[in-house]
Order: C-alpha cells, then sequence, then structure tokens
C-alpha cells in the first residue's frame, strides 16, 4: 500500500498526516531545522523510510522542509494550495483546522498523485536568495520613505533619513553581490544577458526571472506562462460571454515582478507595442492588456533563452 505524508505548513509549526499499512497517525513539529530531525526519527519509528510527502507551496514556510525530504529520498510534491482548496471543495469541507487539513492534502496525494517536485539547482537558490533579499529591502525602503513624507517632528525626520540611507547602502551591496554570482557561474552570466538584451526587461527583472525559474524544466513558452500564472481564463456560460482575466494560478512573485517591465514594454519593445495595439483596437481593458504584454514579456524571454539568441525587436522568436 502506498506510503504518503500530507503536511499542512505555517510559518512556525507543520502538522502531518502519514498512512502506511492502511493505518493514520499524526504529529505537529516545529517549522526549522529541529524538527526536520524529529520527523525523520519519527518517520523511522513507523518504517516510513520511502513516501511520498506533500505540501502546498506557501513560499519560505515550505521550502526548507521540502527540501530536507528530497535530499532525504523521498519523493516530495509542492502543491498549488488552490488545487488543494479545489480538492477540499470537492469533499463538501467546511471547515479549516491543521490536522484536518493535513489530511486532506494526504487523501490530495494518494488520488491526484501530483507530479514529484525537483528543487533548483544550489547556485539558483543562492541567486533567490539574494534577489529576494533585495526586493524586501526595496520595499522596505519605500515604506520609510512613505513614513518620511508625512513625518513631521524633525528627530523622526532625520531618523528616517538615516535609515534611508542606510538601506541605500544595503540595496547597493546587495546589487553587487547579485552581480559578482551572476558573474561567477558562465551560464548564468550568459542567460543573464540574453534577457537584459529585451527592451523592457532591466537587470533586476533579468535575475530575478534567473532566481525564480529553472527555465530547463519547460518545454515550451506556454507551458511556463502557466507556471507563472500568466494564461487567460475564460468566463462563458451558454451564451453568457464575460471578461477574459488573467488565470494567477502560478508564482505570484514572478507576476509582480513583471508588472512594471510591461508597462515599459508596451511603450519601448516594438514587439510588445504593437500586440497591445492590436488588443486595444480588439477592445481589450488596459488590465488585460498589461496581463497579455507580462504573457508576451515571458514568451520573449523563452525564445531568447531557448534559442541563446540575444532579442531582436525586427524578429520575433515564435517559440511555443
Amino acid at each position: 500500500m502506498l506510503t504518503t505524508l500530507g503536511i499542512d505548513i505555517s510559518k512556525d509549526s507543520f502538522h502531518v498526516e502519514l498512512s502506511i499499512k492502511g493505518k493514520l497517525r499524526h504529529r505537529k513539529f516545529r517549522n526549522r531545522q529541529e524538527g526536520f530531525d524529529e520527523l525523520s526519527v519519527w518517520l523511522g519509528k513507523h518504517s516510513a523510510t520511502a513516501l511520498h510527502a506533500c505540501l502546498e507551496a506557501t513560499g519560505p514556510y515550505s521550502e526548507g522542509l521540502a527540501l530536507y525530504l528530497h535530499q532525504a529520498g523521498h519523493t516530495v510534491s509542492v502543491v498549488n494550495p488552490a488545487l488543494i482548496k479545489a480538492f477540499g471543495q470537492s469533499e463538501l469541507l467546511r471547515n479549516k483546522d491543521d490536522q484536518p487539513d493535513a489530511g486532506l492534502i494526504r487523501r490530495f496525494c494518494e488520488k491526484q498523485q501530483p507530479a514529484a517536485w525537483t528543487p533548483l539547482p544550489a547556485h539558483l537558490r543562492e541567486l533567490q536568495a539574494l534577489t529576494r533579499h533585495l526586493e524586501n529591502l526595496s520595499e522596505t525602503r519605500q515604506q520609510q520613505l512613505n513614513r518620511l513624507e508625512s513625518a513631521k517632528a524633525r528627530d523622526v525626520v532625520k531618523s528616517l533619513r538615516k535609515l534611508v540611507a542606510y538601506l541605500d547602502r544595503e540595496i547597493e551591496r546587495a546589487e553587487k553581490q547579485i552581480k559578482q554570482h551572476i558573474d561567477n557561474h558562465p551560464e548564468l552570466k550568459q542567460q543573464f544577458h540574453l534577457l537584459d538584451s529585451i527592451s523592457g526587461i532591466g537587470t533586476r527583472t533579468a535575475a530575478a526571472l534567473l532566481a525564480e525559474i529553472d527555465f530547463k524544466q519547460y518545454r515550451s513558452a506556454r507551458q511556463l506562462a502557466a507556471y507563472v500564472g500568466l494564461t487567460p481564463k475564460n468566463n462563458r456560460s451558454g451564451t453568457f460571454r464575460g471578461r477574459t482575466r488573467m488565470s494567477k494560478i502560478g508564482n505570484a512573485r514572478i507576476r509582480k515582478a513583471l508588472f512594471m517591465p510591461a508597462m515599459v514594454a508596451k511603450r519601448h519593445n516594438p514587439i510588445v507595442r504593437n500586440f497591445c495595439q492590436r488588443l486595444a483596437g480588439n477592445g481589450k481593458s488596459k488590465m488585460e492588456i498589461i496581463g497579455a504584454a507580462m504573457r508576451k514579456l515571458i514568451h520573449i524571454a523563452f525564445g531568447v533563452l531557448k534559442s541563446r539568441r540575444a532579442f531582436d525587436p525586427n524578429h520575433e522568436l515564435l517559440v511555443n
């Protein structure tokens, strides 16, 4: 009988439900290294030496445990939370509780057999940590600037200016670390320059895309766009034709990174600009056009990396 482990994970802890030899076992662990080791011992006591573990993709909360289990030789599936939610609705579940959620994830794993998750290579995980740190620094800087605009007390203004200056130095330091890391890996450096050649995609976005996406895992630009959540979602029923929206079932961090580049590409990237003008002529809304521009950019990014040719505004790489 299949040995499966459902994991409901949060910032500080995770609940598990283990199905082994027809019996269910439950346990709660701390979401840190000591908790991972305790889980390993607990699994050993139940002779669960090889299992299929399933947990929701919750960013930094789930990555550590998923990597730990993968390195221990287990099959690991990191699943979009929307799929788990839909599965729960199919079971008519009305309440949310950690232990039942772990059971729900286990049953999803048994019935749906989700694909095995493969972690990013070590050099990409390091790049990911650096780019996410830069993103957090930039967001914190903007928060302090917003506070500075409304600050009245002289001492508060002085303190905030010092804080912003400190963040500026840390941002500059993080950007240098990212550049050095990319320069230290020839293939990464080549991919970075290819992405940076695309009008609308700057150095930060190029680094973020390489950090969040292992492009080699995707066979087509459409498959990659689906992973990012940029595929269109139709709203039709009978004769009703509602507005087409972005699916958003995918990596929100990448969508966020592509939003401003898409705004720039709408004006300065000839391929994206012409594409958006056609959509506008067909009556598409502003947000629909921006979403389509984001999708076009990810298609172009896939194309230049697959062809290993820099972006040429006079030649669109038609890679589906």
